[in-house]
């Protein structure tokens, strides 16, 4: 408990700095905070300073967060935009960079690291995208739905992957598995729909600034019990946090506009404010740093990895920009699509835990994520020819 105390001070400490550094720097750059929080994480963990370590409690509470942030990302899925054209070519992308990930896994190690390793590049961080389109002005636009289901793809469609292939079962037992959880998946969304929602929003109206808080109690009783059902069938438990945002987006499609914004935006104060900022920083406290300088070969692959993720995912994805995007928005959605990190920290996580990867591999692996994270979203804009706009709303509207 003596080496606990020091790092549950240290990452509150590191969650308030990242936003103000992010924010003083927003006058030059406009860097999304989760790297500041990756790298503060870093400068805190064992690799440099030592002030910070790792430990079950920290460790828990950055799982919650990592369900969390999936869970927001459920809730932002626009259904739309998986219609026609963008949904087919959002789809076909995933399934392109899927087969070239694992084609490449296979050059570099055959057998099931080739697996985990095409998972990873097939991946897309759609939670650390969302915020920068919406400051760009672009979330509701032709562009910003195109990046919404390629996003929506390249996180949902690596769960399912990791469900199936990964875990230690048998490929057909996994896919029976899974169909049961689509189909109590299925049953909470007809719930959804069959949910009285006059009374209930009235319910939530009433309790939105009362000790009751209701909507965010409903929200965590939904997120529990589809964990929950993940952890009984052995299933990551990303895929029931995903499925539960999608759940609550049902629930409130209907709700007045004023209510579902102030819902959203205690939903976002307690995933953003707290369980977030401790998944991005305790990845970086546990990054290993130290075999990516020992190594230099390790430390080499983390461009050619960003360089992988952007020709594995970004090319496949760019076929999901709008009909009428001309050349430069085209190559502008494939630096958004080759965005990726928390499912790269996923499953880099499970490779280790497996033993197909070591270490270091893993943090080659991570740091690629972090440097697409870094780079891709402000290289895309500029391509693009837009700037993203400094945000006049506060912090909060920013953690990403």
């Amino acid at each position: 408990m003596d080496d606990l105390e020091p790092t549950l001070l240290l990452i509150p400490l590191v969650a308030v700095l990242a936003p103000l550094i992010a924010r003083g720097l927003g006058r030059w750059v406009r860097i999304p905070i989760v790297v500041f929080e990756l790298m503060l994480g870093i400068l805190i963990g064992p690799s440099l300073l030592g002030w910070a370590v790792p430990g079950p409690y920290i460790a828990a509470l950055a799982e919650f967060g990592l369900a969390m942030l999936f869970f927001v990302a459920g809730t932002e899925i626009a259904f739309g935009s998986f219609r026609g054209r963008i949904g087919r070519r959002a789809g076909l992308g995933w399934l392109l960079s899927l087969g070239l990930g694992v084609a490449l896994g296979w050059t570099l190690d055959p057998g099931e690291a080739a697996i985990v390793i095409g998972i990873a590049l097939s991946s897309t961080a759609l939670g650390a995208l969302l915020p920068i389109l919406r400051d760009s002005g672009d979330l509701r636009t032709p562009f910003g739905r195109s990046i919404g289901a390629i996003g929506a793809v390249g996180e949902f469609g690596p769960l399912i992957a990791i469900s199936i292939f990964l875990g230690g079962r048998d490929p057909g037992l996994s896919t029976v598995v899974l169909a049961v959880f689509a189909l109590l998946a299925a049953l909470a969304i007809w719930l959804a729909f069959r949910l009285p929602r006059g009374a209930m929003h009235r319910f939530v109206d009433a309790t939105l600034h009362t000790s009751g808080q209701f909507a965010i109690r409903v929200i965590f009783l939904i997120l529990a019990a589809l964990v929950a059902v993940s952890i009984v069938l052995d299933l990551d438990i990303l895929l029931g946090a995903f499925t539960a945002g999608i759940v609550w987006q049902l629930i409130m499609r209907d709700a007045a506009e004023p209510a579902r914004e102030a819902v959203e935006s205690k939903v976002e104060a307690v995933a953003f404010g707290l369980l977030i900022p401790v998944f991005f920083v305790y990845t970086g406290v546990t990054f290993d740093l130290q075999a990516l300088l020992q190594q230099p070969i390790l430390l080499l692959g983390v461009p050619a990895i960003a360089l992988a993720l952007l020709i594995v995912r970004g090319l496949p994805a760019s076929l999901a920009a709008p009909a009428e995007a001309d050349r430069r928005e085209r190559v502008a959605v494939g630096f958004f699509g080759a965005t990726g990190l928390p499912i790269i920290v996923a499953v880099m996580g499970i490779g280790v835990d497996e033993g197909v990867l070591t270490s270091g591999q893993a943090a080659m692996f991570i740091g690629a994520g972090m440097l697409t994270v870094l780079l891709f979203p402000l290289i895309g804009m500029a391509v693009r020819g837009q700037r993203v706009r400094r945000a006049t709303a506060p912090v909060e509207d920013d953690l990403l």
